[in-house]
C-alpha cells in the first residue's frame, strides 16, 4: 500500500449511492493526486455543461486494488444534478475557535527542498537497514521478534508524529510559527508519515514471506492512522518547493487542534483540513459501513453524486467519494464516530458556492464571483460593448484597510482566480488609464458539514 499519492441536498432523478467496502489489505491508488488535466473555464459555473468531467467517476481510487483485497461495487449511472442546488460542504476550523486566517504566496525555496531530500535519504537509509536486520535473522523465532518489534517502532513514531502535529497547529495559531514554517512542517510530517508507511509495506512483504507467520492486524490499522497526515495541498506545497510545479497561493487557517489549508491549481480547487477535536485515538474500531454513514450525513449533496469507497481498519476508516466534480476524501475517527480529515478536489468550471457581484465602467463589465474564507475566487473581466474577454489586464487585491496587492492578469478568457480573504475586501481592475473598483466584496459562511454548523 502507497500512501502518498494522494446547504441543500442535490435533486437525483436515479437511484442513491451504493457502498463499496475494500478490505483492509486493499492498496490506493497510485495515481498522481497533482496531476490534473487543464479545464475550461466558464464565467458561469452554475451553467458548466452535464459533460464537465475531472476524473472518471466509476473508477474509484480505492476499489482498484491489488492482491487479496476483496471489493464490491454496483455500477450506477452517472445521476442528473440540479446545479443550481449543489453544494460541497467543507470542514473547517470550529465556528467557536479563535482562528489565525491569512495567505501566502509559496515559491521554490532551494533550502526547504534540500533539507527534505536529505531527510528523505536519511529515510530510505534506515528502512533499508531494518529490512537486513529482518533478513538477517538466523532463526524464524528471531525473525518475527525482529518484525514485531520494528512494528511497535514505528507505532511509537506515529505517536510522536501526531504531537509534533499537534504542536505545529498551536504554535502556528498563537502567532508563533509564520504560514511559510507551519506549511514546511507539515510537509515535513507527511514525508516521514510516508516513509514509515513505505517500511511497513517492506515489513508487511517479509511478514508474509515468513513461514508460519503473517502481518498483525494492528500493522494494517497502523498504516491507516499515518494517512491522515498526508493532503493534496501539502503535496503541491513540496511540488512548489521543488520547483516542480508554478508558485501558488496558499490559504491557511488555524486554531487550537485545527488547520485548514486550500489553493488553487491547474482548473482545480484544492483544500484540506484536519480537527484533532473530533480525533479520539483511543476510540474503539468502527466499521467500514457506519465510516459511510458518517460520511453520507455530514456532506449528503456530495455523497448523493456518486457512491462512496471505504478502505480501513481498526479506529479509522478513510471514504472516498469521487464525483463528476472532483473528489471529496474523509478520514472517520472511532470513539467520536465524526469526520476529522477532509481532503477536497473540486473542479472551477463547476464550482457551485459562489455568488456573483458585478461591476461596470471604463469599458469594462467585471464579475466577481465570491465565496467563503480560502474559497476560489474567480474574477471575469469582459469588453462592455462587445461582451468578448479582456486579456492581460492587472487586477488587484485589498483587503479591509490594506494596501492593494496584485494577483495577476487575465487570461484568454478574461479571467483571472484568487483566494478569499475571512474579512471584506475589494478588487480592482487596471488598464492605464482605465480603472474599475469592485468594492465591499464579503466572503460568504462556509458551508459546513450537517453537525458542524
Amino acid at each position: 500500500m502507497r500512501a502518498l499519492l494522494a446547504a441543500v441536498v442535490a435533486i437525483l432523478l436515479l437511484a442513491g449511492p451504493v457502498a463499496t467496502v475494500a478490505a483492509p489489505s486493499a492498496a490506493p491508488s497510485s495515481a498522481d493526486p497533482t496531476a490534473v488535466s487543464d479545464s475550461t473555464v466558464v464565467a458561469d459555473p452554475t451553467t458548466a455543461p452535464d459533460s464537465t468531467v475531472v476524473a472518471d467517476p466509476t473508477a474509484a481510487p480505492d476499489s482498484a486494488s491489488a492482491g487479496s483485497a476483496s471489493s464490491v461495487t454496483e455500477q450506477t449511472p452517472t445521476p442528473q444534478v440540479d446545479r443550481a442546488n449543489l453544494t460541497f460542504r467543507t470542514l473547517s476550523t470550529p465556528a467557536s475557535a479563535e482562528t489565525r486566517v491569512s495567505t501566502y504566496s509559496r515559491g521554490p525555496d532551494l533550502g526547504s527542498s534540500l533539507g527534505l531530500a536529505t531527510a528523505d535519504t536519511d529515510a530510505a537509509v534506515e528502512t533499508a537497514a531494518v529490512v537486513r536486520r529482518i533478513e538477517g535473522a538466523e532463526s524464524t523465532v528471531e525473525r518475527q521478534q525482529h518484525i514485531l518489534a520494528e512494528i511497535s517502532r514505528v507505532e511509537r513514531a506515529e505517536v510522536a508524529l501526531e504531537s509534533r502535529q499537534a504542536n505545529a497547529f498551536a504554535a502556528h495559531a498563537a502567532g508563533e510559527l509564520s504560514d511559510r514554517e507551519l506549511v514546511n512542517e507539515l510537509v515535513r510530517t507527511a514525508a516521514i508519515a510516508d516513509e514509515y508507511d513505505e517500511r511497513l509495506d517492506e515489513i508487511d512483504a517479509l511478514a508474509e514471506a515468513t513461514d508460519g507467520f503473517s502481518s498483525p492486524s494492528r500493522l494494517d490499522e497502523l498504516q491507516v492512522a499515518l494517512q491522515v497526515y498526508e493532503g493534496p495541498v501539502r503535496e503541491r506545497a513540496l511540488a512548489t518547493v521543488r520547483g516542480q510545479s508554478p508558485p501558488t497561493d496558499i490559504h491557511v487557517a488555524s486554531s487550537q487542534g485545527a488547520v485548514a489549508l486550500a489553493t488553487v491549481v491547474d482548473g482545480e480547487y484544492v483544500r484540506e483540513i484536519f480537527r484533532t477535536d473530533r480525533w479520539d485515538r483511543g476510540g474503539g474500531p468502527i466499521s467500514n459501513d457506519l465510516a459511510i454513514e458518517v460520511t453520507e450525513a455530514a456532506y449528503p449533496e456530495t455523497a448523493a453524486l456518486r457512491e462512496p469507497d471505504a478502505f480501513g481498519a481498526g479506529a479509522v476508516q478513510r471514504i472516498t467519494i469521487p464525483h463528476e466534480f472532483g473528489t471529496l476524501r474523509t478520514f472517520v475517527s472511532g470513539g467520536t464516530e465524526r469526520v476529522f480529515v477532509e481532503h477536497q478536489r473540486i473542479d472551477l468550471a463547476a464550482f457551485p458556492d459562489s455568488e456573483r457581484v458585478s461591476e461596470s465602467g471604463d469599458g469594462f463589465n467585471v464579475t466577481v464571483e465570491r465565496t467563503y474564507p480560502g474559497g476560489p475566487v474567480t474574477v471575469t473581466v469582459l469588453d462592455a460593448e462587445t461582451g468578448d474577454p479582456v486579456p492581460n489586464v492587472t487586477v488587484t487585491k485589498s483587503v479591509g484597510d490594506g494596501d492593494s496587492q496584485a494577483i495577476g492578469t487575465t487570461d484568454a478568457d478574461g479571467v483571472v482566480r484568487t483566494l478569499s480573504p475571512s474579512e471584506t475586501y475589494r478588487i480592482t481592475i487596471v488598464d492605464e488609464p482605465r480603472v474599475v473598483v469592485v468594492g465591499d466584496v464579503d466572503p460568504l459562511p462556509t458551508p459546513r458539514p450537517i453537525g458542524d454548523e
